[in-house]
């Protein structure tokens, strides 16, 4: 008893506890995660900069980036595994969030009336990048002001979208378009927003091009998978129709062609699979950022939801139209192969039969082979025991005997030719049945 109150004393010290019960190991990260990434509170005039980077290198290097930044700030490092990290930069903040295949750094500092940041930023000369840029946005938190509301005209008026939202106490505008530094430019205008609700808002805009960005990957690997598929397509076509000719058919020929169609066809698909599952759970991501922006159009201006849907619906659709093409391709390869195969099973069993009566007419000549040479057998063996009992019977003349050996070789002709008849006929009878007690036994 007393050791095990000292592991249920460890056990609770290492996981925590409720009401005295020790709590499960994954409660605290479960929890956690709930509260990880807190909306910055935000007030303006505010300038927010992210740039988001593919880890392929893996979380090592990025790691190292942020040791490098944490050790020049005079901070600790976040540990090895962990996933977000925030750091004091100046009179603002920078945020490191780790995903799946890409991180993001977002610094927040304050805007000078002249539209610059007043501070500079931590992506200058110093910064390590720890992968290459997929995305990178410059969002300008201003009070909403005459002054302020001409900035819409820097905008690019062919891509640009100018809606409300926050139930009109702020705008949002973006065209989407980069700027010089390569950047996505949005504008919020604020008039009454709380700080809480402008770092939820800035949050929302800056998730929606990051992950619109992303689920555009898939975008290129749609297109350039497109023309494979369809050449798979049209040959599968000419074997169906080569299939279809039966006297010409080299069902060997086509098993092999339709083997490798598959084998490529499921290479491509197997390598397409995460990218097109990530550009559906990214484009799912966006829908609900929008949703959750609750958009009130102004009139000439489109608004964000509009516009997107307009332009990165058909990219998602065609990454869709490819894997469901992949899909369908494949069960119609699998079943062409299929019957090709029992074509070839068909053909081999054709093939077997007439080995096999190949096999019978052969064996069935070497019984009548074998059944002559029993009978020349006979003959022989029998003139040899004549040709005993001829010598036998001169043999006796010596001794007085007065019968001819020739009649006793004569007279004994016929009985040892029926001897040896059915010796020969008696050791084939056992032989075969033998041979009929042999798959009994």
């Amino acid at each position: 008893m007393p050791e095990a109150k000292e592991t249920l004393e460890a056990k609770r010290h290492a996981t925590g506890s409720v009401l005295g019960f020790p709590a499960h190991d994954s409660r605290s990260g479960a929890l956690g995660e709930v509260h990880s990434r807190p909306y910055p509170l935000v007030e303006q005039p505010r300038l927010l900069v992210q740039l988001s980077f593919m880890t392929e290198g893996g979380s090592v290097v990025d790691h190292a980036v942020l040791s490098e930044l944490s050790r020049g700030l005079g901070i600790a490092p976040p540990e090895r595994n962990a996933r977000h990290h925030a750091m004091k930069w100046g009179n603002g903040s920078l945020r490191w969030e780790r995903h799946t295949e890409f991180s993001t750094y977002l610094w927040e500092g304050p805007l000078g009336e002249d539209g610059k940041p007043k501070e500079r930023s931590p992506f200058g000369n110093g910064f390590s990048p720890p992968g290459t840029v997929i995305s990178g946005i410059r969002l300008e938190i201003l009070a909403w002001t005459p002054e302020s509301e001409k900035l819409i005209e820097q905008f690019d008026p062919a891509s640009l979208c100018y809606s409300l939202v926050e139930r009109g106490t702020a705008a949002i505008v973006t065209d989407f378009r980069q700027d010089g530094d390569g950047l996505t430019r949005i504008l919020i205008l604020d008039r009454g927003l709380s700080p809480a609700r402008t770092g939820a808002l800035s949050q929302r805009l800056i998730d929606i091009e990051t992950y619109r960005t992303l689920a555009m990957l898939g975008l290129p690997l749609a297109l350039s998978l497109s023309g494979r598929v369809r050449r798979i397509e049209d040959r599968l076509a000419d074997i169906t129709r080569e299939m279809k000719d039966t006297e010409a058919r080299n069902s060997q020929a086509l098993l092999v062609d339709l083997t490798e169609l598959a084998a490529e066809l499921e290479a491509d698909a197997a390598a397409s699979l995460y990218r097109f599952g990530a550009s559906r759970a990214y484009d799912g991501i966006v829908g609900e950022r929008l949703d959750a922006l609750e958009e009130e159009a102004v009139p000439g201006f489109e608004t964000w939801s509009g516009f997107l849907q307009r332009r990165v619906a058909p990219a998602m659709r065609t990454c869709r139209s490819v894997e469901e093409r992949q899909a369908n391709l494949s069960r119609k390869l699998t079943r062409a192969t299929t019957l090709l195969r029992t074509w070839v099973d068909v053909e081999v069993e054709k093939q077997n039969r007439d080995l096999l009566a190949s096999m019978n007419n052969r064996a069935r000549l070497q019984l009548r082979l074998q059944q002559t040479v029993e009978g020349l057998s006979v003959a022989a063996v029998s003139y040899y025991v004549v040709g005993l009992i001829g010598y036998l019977a001169k043999g006796a003349t010596l001794f007085g005997h007065a019968i001819a050996p020739e009649l006793v070789t004569a007279a004994s002709v016929p009985v040892v030719v029926l001897l040896m008849w059915w010796a020969v006929r008696r050791i084939r009878r056992s032989h075969t049945e033998r041979d009929k007690a042999l798959p009994g036994e």
